[in-house]
C-alpha cells in the first residue's frame, strides 16, 4: 500500500518561501562578476533566475539548493516535491506585470544596501568591486517624516573635521527602498554578533543622525572594516586576491560568453538585413531543415573555436543554456529593433518638428497593414540633411478616416511624441486619407492646423496619367492594343519564346493603373522595337494552330485600325512615349528622400511648361520622329485617305442651320487626329495637372519667398514683411506662435547679405544657419519647417515591398512584433551599421538578467 501523502501546513509553505527569498537575496549580484552593471538599473528588466529556452525545453530549477536545506528538517515528512515546485515555478511566473516588474526591479538593484539581505562572501567581492552606489542627484526630494518632517540630505555626506576641513563620507550609503542609511564597509565585513543599526537593519532616526554619524565613524569597529574594505578593494585592483586563478577563471568565462553572443548577434544582424527566413521545418542542431539560423550555428562551429566550443559544451551537456532558440531570436531582434528605434526617436526630438507620412496594404495574411514614416531634418549630423524614418507596421481593423487618426495618435503617445510638433502629412489620394470632411488630414488639421497636407506627388503624376489616356477613344484604342500585345506573348511559354528569339531586347510589359512606371515601360517595348515586334506577330500568326490566337496575331500585326501595322499607332507611339518619358522623369525626382517643396514646386511648374510647349510644337515634331519608324516597317508615312462616312443628322423644325452644319464639317484626317485626339489629350493632362498640384501653389505663395534666393535678395523691406505676416499667420495656433513675423523680417534683412555666393538651395541655407541658431532663430525654425513637409509617400511603398519579402507565404504566420524587428532592421540599415555589438550584448543580458554561467 503506497504511503499515505502529506501536504504542507501554510506555516510551513510560509517558511519555505522565507528561506527561498533568503536564497535569492543571497545570490544576487552574482551575475555582475562576468557583466559590468550600470549605476541606475531599470525597473523592467526580469529577474536573473527566469530561464526561458524552449529549444530543447529545458528544465527550470529554481530551489535546487533549498531542497537540499529542507531536507535536514523535514525527514520524516513525505512531501510532494512536484507540487512545491510547481507552486514556485508560479509565484516565479506570476502574470501580474506590476508585482512582476516591483519585485524584479528589487531583485535586481544590488547596489542598494536594503536588498543585500544576508551578506555571502560572491557579494561581498562583487560590491567591493564594484563600489558603493552612486549618490541621488543633488534635487532629489529625499522622503519625510510624518510627525517631524525630518529627512536625510546630501549634506549628511559631508564630514567637517575640527580644522575646518571637510572630508566626504564615501562609506555612507542611503537606500531608497527603505529610506534608511547603511555603512557600506560595516555591512560587508563586519563580524560582530550584535552589529549596529548601520551595519545591520539600517538607521533612519533624523533627529539624531549627526551624533549617531559621528559615534560609528570614530568605533573600533567601523575602522577595522574600512581598513578590510580598503585594503580588498587595492588588492582587486592590482588583480593580487587569494582567488586570483578563480578570478582569472571567471573573467575568461565571461569574455568567452561575450564572444559568443557577438556572433550570434552578427548572425541575426545579417539575416534580418538580408530579409532571411530564420526558422525551418526542424529546431536541433546538425540536422537538415533546420533553417538559416541554425544551419550558420553549424557552419561557424565547422571553422570558428569559439562557436565550436559553445556548441561541444551543449552538446556535452556540459552547459545548459544555448541561446539558439527561436525566443531567443526575438528577443535579439528585438533589441536590435530598439535600439535603432530609440536612434530615429533621438533624432526626431532633437529636430522638434516632423512630417508624418502614411499608407496602407494588405499583407500575405489578409490583414491591412498601415506603415508609419516620420519625416524630420536631422540636425544631429555635422550638416543638416532630410531624413525619412521608418518606425512600425500597424494591423488597422478600421480604416475610415478616424480609425486611421486614432491609430496614428496613439503611437505618436506610445512614442512620447507631441502631435502638436507635427508639421506635415503626407497620403496617397485615397478618399479616406485626403478627404476633406471626414479624412485623415482633416481630423488632423482639426487638432494641428499646422500640419500641412500634401498629396502624394507620384500619385498625382499616376493619376493625371490616368486621366490622359481615358481622355478619347482613340486614347482607350491605343493602350488596349499594347496590352492584347501582352496577353498573346505571355499567355503561353512557346510564344514567349518566339518573342526572345524574334526580339531578344526589351519584353513587352503589362499595363496598370497603380504602378507608376508601367504605362512608360509599357510603351517604351514596342516604341524602339516596332518592327520586330510585327515580324514576332506574323510568325505566330503563321505558325499557331489556335484560331483565337491566330486571329489576334494576325490583326494586331496587319490590321490598319487595331494594330501596329498602321500610321496612326505609330504617330501615338511616339507622341505617348514622349509624355509618360516627361511624367516618369518628374516622378523619380520627386521619389527621393530628401526631396523637398521647392524642387518639387519647380519641377510641376516644369512639367506644365513642357506640356505647354509640346501642344504646340509636338504634333509637327512626333510626324517627323515616326517616318524613320514607318520606313523600317514599310508602312505609308501618311494617313489613311479613305473618308469616313459622315453622319448626317436630320433638321428639326426649331433648330438652327448653323448648329447642323457644324456637325459636317469635313476635316482632313490628320487636322481630325490633330484636334480630336491630340489636342484634346494635351489639354486633359495640362488641366489634370495643375488641379492635381494645386496644394504645391499654396505653399509657394507661403512659402515662396524663401525658396527662391535670388528673389529674396531683391525683396524690399516692404514684401518682404508681407511674406512674413502670412508665414506667421500660417505658423499660428492659438496663442503659440512658431516664427514672429517682425523678427523673421529683420533676420532675413540681415541674413541675405551675409549668404555666401554658392548657397542657393533652402538646404544649403539651413546649413549656413546651423551654428548661428541664436542669432537667426526665426529663420532656423522657418526654414526647418519648410523641409520637413513631406512631397510623396515613396518611402512607405518601398516599405511595402521589404514587407513583401518579410512577410511571405511561407512566414505568413509571423508575429506583428517579429515583423517590425526585422522591417526596422531591413529597412533602416544604415543606422544598423552604427550599432555596437558590445553595448548590444550588454543590453540583452542587464535587459533579460539571465545567468549564463552553470
Amino acid at each position: 500500500m503506497p504511503p499515505k501523502r502529506i501536504y504542507l501546513s501554510r506555516a510551513q509553505k510560509r517558511q519555505r518561501k522565507e528561506k527561498a527569498d533568503a536564497l535569492m537575496r543571497s545570490i544576487q549580484g552574482s551575475m555582475d562578476r562576468f557583466l559590468v552593471q550600470p549605476a541606475n538599473l531599470n525597473e523592467s528588466d526580469r529577474s536573473s533566475d527566469e530561464l526561458d529556452d524552449p529549444m530543447e525545453d529545458e528544465k527550470e530549477i529554481n530551489d535546487e539548493t533549498i531542497n537540499e536545506e529542507d531536507k535536514k528538517n523535514e525527514d520524516n515528512v513525505n512531501v510532494d516535491i512536484e507540487e512545491d515546485e510547481n507552486l514556485s515555478i508560479k509565484e516565479n511566473h506570476d502574470v501580474n506585470d506590476h508585482q512582476d516588474s516591483t519585485d524584479i526591479g528589487r531583485i535586481l538593484d544590488i547596489y542598494d544596501p536594503g536588498n543585500w539581505g544576508e551578506v555571502k562572501p560572491g557579494l561581498r567581492l562583487v560590491m567591493v568591486e564594484k563600489g558603493p552606489a552612486q549618490r541621488l542627484p543633488n534635487d532629489f526630494v529625499f522622503p519625510r517624516e510624518k510627525a517631524s518632517g525630518r529627512h536625510f540630505s546630501h549634506a549628511y555626506y559631508i564630514r567637517s573635521l575640527s580644522n575646518g576641513k571637510k572630508q566626504d563620507r564615501r562609506w555612507l550609503v542611503y537606500s531608497k527602498t527603505l529610506d534608511k542609511i547603511f555603512c557600506f564597509c560595516c555591512k560587508l565585513f563586519t563580524r560582530d554578533n550584535n552589529p549596529s543599526h548601520m551595519a545591520s537593519k539600517g538607521f533612519n532616526d533624523w533627529k539624531h543622525i549627526l551624533e549617531r554619524l559621528r559615534y560609528h565613524e570614530t568605533s573600533h569597529e567601523h575602522i577595522k572594516c574600512m581598513n578590510q574594505w580598503m585594503e580588498l578593494e587595492l588588492r582587486l585592483q592590482k588583480n593580487q586576491t587569494i582567488d586570483k586563478h578563480i578570478q582569472e577563471e571567471l573573467n575568461r568565462e565571461r569574455n568567452h560568453w561575450k564572444d559568443v553572443m557577438v556572433r550570434i548577434f552578427s548572425l541575426v544582424k545579417t539575416l534580418a538585413k538580408q530579409n532571411l527566413a530564420f526558422r525551418g521545418g526542424n529546431e536541433k542542431l546538425r540536422v537538415d531543415g533546420n533553417g538559416n539560423f541554425l544551419s550558420f550555428i553549424d557552419s561557424m562551429a565547422e571553422w570558428d573555436p569559439v562557436m565550436r566550443e559553445h556548441v561541444r559544451r551543449f552538446e556535452d551537456g556540459e552547459s545548459r543554456y544555448h541561446y539558439l532558440s527561436n525566443k531567443i531570436q526575438n528577443e535579439l531582434i528585438a533589441t536590435m529593433a530598439d535600439e535603432i528605434k530609440g536612434i530615429i526617436i533621438k533624432k526626431i526630438r532633437s529636430a522638434k518638428f516632423f512630417s508624418v507620412i502614411v499608407d496602407c496594404t494588405p499583407d500575405i495574411s489578409h490583414h491591412e497593414q498601415m506603415t508609419l514614416i516620420l519625416r524630420c531634418v536631422d540636425v544631429s549630423a555635422a550638416s543638416a540633411k532630410i531624413e525619412e524614418f521608418f518606425l512600425t507596421f500597424l494591423i488597422v481593423n478600421d480604416t475610415s478616416g478616424e480609425g486611421l487618426f486614432r491609430e496614428i495618435q496613439n503611437v505618436l503617445v506610445s512614442l512620447d511624441l507631441d502631435i502638436d510638433d507635427v508639421r506635415g502629412q503626407g497620403y496617397d489620394n485615397g478618399s479616406n486619407m485626403k478627404g476633406k470632411h471626414k479624412g485623415v488630414q482633416k481630423r488632423f488639421l482639426d487638432v494641428n492646423p499646422r500640419a500641412f497636407y500634401t498629396p502624394c506627388g507620384c500619385h498625382s503624376l499616376n493619376l493625371a496619367l490616368c486621366d490622359m489616356a481615358s481622355t478619347s477613344e482613340k486614347a482607350i484604342s491605343f493602350f488596349g492594343i499594347i496590352q492584347r500585345i501582352y496577353n498573346v506573348f505571355a499567355s503561353s511559354t512557346k510564344r514567349w519564346k518566339v518573342l526572345e528569339d524574334k526580339v531578344g531586347g526589351l519584353t513587352v510589359k503589362s499595363l496598370s493603373q497603380t504602378r507608376w512606371e508601367s504605362h512608360v515601360n509599357c510603351v517604351k517595348a514596342i516604341r524602339f522595337q516596332a518592327p520586330k515586334i510585327r515580324d514576332a506577330l506574323i510568325y505566330i500568326a503563321e505558325t499557331t494552330d489556335d484560331p483565337s490566337t491566330q486571329s489576334t496575331a494576325e490583326c494586331l500585326a496587319t490590321s490598319e485600325t487595331h494594330g501596329i501595322g498602321n500610321y496612326e499607332f505609330l504617330l501615338s507611339m511616339v507622341i505617348w512615349y514622349k509624355l509618360l518619358f516627361a511624367v516618369n522623369t518628374v516622378s523619380k525626382s520627386v521619389q527621393s528622400k530628401d526631396m523637398n517643396i521647392q524642387v518639387a514646386v519647380s519641377q510641376s511648374e516644369g512639367l506644365v511648361s513642357f506640356f505647354r510647349n509640346y501642344r504646340e510644337t509636338g504634333f509637327e515634331s512626333a510626324k517627323s520622329d515616326v517616318k524613320q519608324i514607318a520606313e523600317a516597317m514599310e508602312i505609308e508615312a501618311m494617313f489613311p485617305s479613305k473618308k469616313k462616312r459622315v453622319i448626317k443628322r436630320k433638321k428639326f423644325f426649331d433648330e438652327e442651320s448653323e448648329l447642323v452644319d457644324d456637325q459636317s464639317i469635313d476635316l482632313s484626317p490628320e487636322e481630325s487626329f490633330r484636334i480630336s485626339y491630340f489636342l484634346e489629350v494635351m489639354d486633359r493632362a495640362i488641366y489634370s495637372l495643375e488641379t492635381r498640384f494645386e496644394q504645391f501653389q499654396k505653399y509657394e505663395q507661403t512659402f515662396g519667398f524663401l525658396f527662391d534666393l535670388e528673389k529674396l535678395k531683391s525683396a524690399s523691406e516692404d514684401s518682404l514683411m508681407v511674406s512674413c505676416t502670412n508665414l506667421e499667420a500660417a505658423l499660428k495656433h492659438g496663442n503659440h506662435y512658431d516664427v514672429i513675423a517682425d523678427d523673421l523680417c529683420f533676420e532675413l534683412l540681415v541674413l541675405k547679405e551675409a549668404l555666401p555666393q554658392d548657397c542657393k538651395r533652402p538646404l544649403e541655407v539651413l546649413n549656413f544657419l546651423k551654428g548661428r541658431e541664436v542669432c537667426y532663430p526665426n529663420s532656423w525654425i522657418a526654414y526647418q519647417i519648410l523641409l520637413t513637409i513631406p512631397v510623396s509617400v515613396a518611402t512607405a511603398e518601398r516599405s511595402f515591398s521589404k514587407l513583401k519579402l518579410i512577410k511571405s507565404y511561407l512566414r505568413s504566420t509571423m508575429s506583428q512584433e517579429r515583423l517590425n524587428g526585422l522591417a526596422i532592421i531591413s529597412i533602416e540599415r544604415d543606422l544598423l551599421r552604427n550599432l555596437d555589438y558590445e553595448t548590444l550584448v550588454k543590453q540583452f543580458i542587464e535587459k533579460e538578467g539571465r545567468k549564463i554561467m552553470s
